[in-house]
C-alpha cells in the first residue's frame, strides 16, 4: 500500500469531497440503512479520512456494508458526501488487489435483459474513475 497520506489524498481526489467541511452532526449516520451493520459509521468514516487512518478503514466491515444508496449524501447539510468517500476507499482497495476489469466488448454478453438501466449507469459512474 502507498503511504497513509497518499491514500487519504487519493480518496479525496477520487471522491471529489472535502472531509474538513464535516461538522460531526451525525445526520448522515442517522439516515444510513446499514447503520447497525457498520463498525465505522458514515460520520466516523469522514473523521478517519481526515486523520489519515486509512488502514483502519480498509480493514473495517463498513467499507463493504455500505449500500451506496447515498442517503448520507442527501442528508448532509455541509455537502460532505460520506458515501462518496466510502466508494473511493473501496476503489483503492479493489485497485490494490488487482481487480479484473472487463473490456467494453465483454459487457453485452453478461447483461440480463431485465437489468435496470439505472444500475448500469450507476456502475459506469462508479467504476470509470
Amino acid at each position: 500500500m502507498t503511504t497513509r497520506k497518499n491514500q487519504a489524498e487519493l480518496i479525496k481526489e477520487i471522491s471529489g469531497v472535502n472531509p474538513l467541511k464535516c461538522m460531526k452532526c451525525g445526520k448522515c449516520s442517522a439516515s444510513c440503512p446499514s447503520y447497525n451493520e457498520m463498525d465505522i459509521k458514515p460520520h466516523q468514516f469522514v473523521s478517519y479520512v481526515v486523520n489519515e487512518d486509512i488502514e483502519s478503514l480498509v480493514k473495517s466491515k463498513s467499507l463493504w456494508k455500505c449500500l451506496s444508496c447515498f442517503a448520507c449524501v442527501e442528508r448532509c447539510p455541509r455537502d460532505v458526501k460520506p458515501g462518496k468517500l466510502i466508494d473511493a476507499a473501496r476503489q483503492i482497495v479493489v485497485r490494490e488487489r488487482g481487480g479484473d476489469f472487463l473490456s467494453p466488448n465483454e459487457i453485452p454478453e453478461l447483461l440480463d435483459p431485465d437489468t435496470p438501466q439505472q444500475l448500469l449507469v450507476s456502475a459506469f459512474r462508479r467504476y470509470r474513475r
